[in-house]
């Protein structure tokens, strides 16, 4: 498996930025197709995006599409997750996790997390 560790996350106003960013060790990090998910208070996790092994495809949720981009850089063993245009509703815990080779939305098939980044929207 993979190690992961995200960091990033802070409280911010409404329509502020922020890059988190989900660092890999342990192995061949572009072996693994990479996502973000998150879980607000009372709610269950959700989907963000995810990214394959060469970030060559990625995708976005609907909900924060045209705000959120997920990129990776494999050089630095490295996945980020840039939100723009922030909303209260983006409040927060940020996961990444990693799953070998399969791009998938489906928080099932990922076999490593981190212990994510708490990310704050106020209004």
């Amino acid at each position: 498996q993979v190690q992961l560790v995200e960091s990033g996350g802070r409280s911010v106003q409404a329509g502020d930025s922020l890059r988190l960013s989900c660092a890999a060790s342990g192995r061949t990090f572009s072996s693994y197709a990479m996502g973000w998910f998150r879980q607000a208070p009372g709610k269950e996790r959700e989907f963000v995006g995810c990214i394959s092994t060469s970030g060559s495809s990625a995708y976005i949720t609907d909900s924060v599409k045209g705000r959120f981009t997920i990129f990776r850089d494999n050089a630095k063993s490295t996945v980020y997750l840039q939100m723009n245009n922030l909303e209260p509703e983006d409040t927060a815990t940020y996961y990444c996790a990693a799953n070998y080779r399969s791009i998938s939305y489906d928080s099932r098939n990922y076999d490593s997390w981190g212990q994510g980044t708490q990310v704050t929207v106020s209004s």
